[in-house]
């Protein structure tokens, strides 16, 4: 559980909680103010937003999602909780190409080796990546979730049928070697070059502060440097046509300071070498203090070309919103400052 959500309900004294469930609903929104759908802000342009409401489906608390993938085989929406549960989601977008609605079409448990849906503390799915999505073949979709607490990475069928274990570095595997159990696999993707990758929340004990190694299957890692808003995690990447990773941060310190959310690029090397300090720059950095609407924001995914979904995570709690955004990649992002 973030901390700002332990401290605000300890401010208000109420218990945390997610409220009644009710019928699925995804209303639009502003951002802020400032900006309406098809609007530029730095490197990107906004192009819808969406409040989902606390419900059930298939008798599954749609709350606290932290990953999401889009099927463009099934035309599908995936998204994943914290919880251990895999929502099936359609978007709708008006005329204009901008996010309008979105429907709420399946969820299932995520399931273990037995077939049992999978218990804590093996629910705290975080990550989510997906494979053979746009190979234009139906029924063969395979998702990827990687895991907090019991840190791993799991191949899934679209119904969260278990079907195996992707390797994963030794290092990664020991909860020990995290900082926290709640601060490990919080990010995965699938290069085509490199394979699976994934990163966790925050730098492992061992690692120096702010930097985060990004790991392949096979051990070979680079250094990721985090963003300079204090408190700054990673907690997704998707893997561009380019070579390049986009990454999302999230940057808390406390209640009274400004919840920052960042979108930022990577550049991969294109070589075998490993502990390679990655170019990163900023794409578009949000800043709740600037008027933004913001929440836990967690979840991203490419859609089509250069357009892309994120989620937040509220924690299935009361006290926050699950949004999701749509935004589009502008083709040269700003001059920012590199690391």
């Amino acid at each position: 559980m973030p901390r700002f959500i332990l401290l605000l309900a300890l401010l208000s004294g109420l218990p945390i909680s997610a409220g009644a469930a009710g019928e699925f609903a995804a209303t639009p929104i502003s951002l802020a103010d400032h900006v309406a759908p098809g609007d530029i802000y730095a490197g990107v342009r906004l192009l819808g937003a969406l409040r989902l409401s606390h419900s059930e489906i298939n008798g599954l608390r749609l709350c606290g999602l932290s990953g999401l993938a889009w099927d463009e085989d099934a035309g599908l929406l995936y998204a994943i909780s914290d919880q251990g549960a895999l929502f099936h989601l359609r978007p709708v977008f008006d005329d204009q190409g901008h996010l309008a609605g979105a429907r709420a079409i399946a969820a299932y448990p995520l399931q273990d080796a037995s077939g049992k849906p999978v218990r804590a503390p093996f629910d705290d799915s975080e990550g989510l990546a997906i494979r053979n999505g746009d190979n234009q073949i139906q029924d063969d979709t395979e998702l990827l979730v990687s895991f907090e607490v019991k840190p791993r990475v799991v191949r899934y069928g679209a119904k969260g049928e278990w079907r195996g274990e992707e390797s994963l570095p030794t290092v990664l595997r020991d909860i020990r070697n995290y900082h926290d159990g709640n601060q490990a696999l919080e990010a995965v993707t699938l290069d085509p070059r490199w394979g699976v990758l994934v990163g966790t929340e925050t730098p492992l004990r061992s690692d120096p502060p702010g930097q985060i190694r990004i790991f392949t299957g096979s051990g070979r890692f680079w250094i990721y440097p985090l963003g300079g808003a204090p408190g700054s995690a990673l907690v997704a990447m998707e893997a561009l046509p380019d070579g390049s990773l986009l990454t999302l941060e999230r940057a808390f310190v406390a209640l009274l300071r400004p919840l920052v959310i960042s979108l930022r690029r990577a550049e991969l090397p294109t070589l075998g070498t490993t502990g390679t300090l990655l170019n990163v720059t900023d794409i578009a950095v949000f800043d709740s203090s600037q008027g933004w609407l913001l929440d836990n924001f967690e979840g991203l995914t490419r859609h089509r070309d250069r357009r892309f979904f994120m989620v937040s995570d509220d924690n299935c709690s009361s006290w926050q919103t699950t949004l999701l955004v749509y935004f589009e990649l502008l083709p040269i992002a700003p001059a920012s400052v590199s690391h």
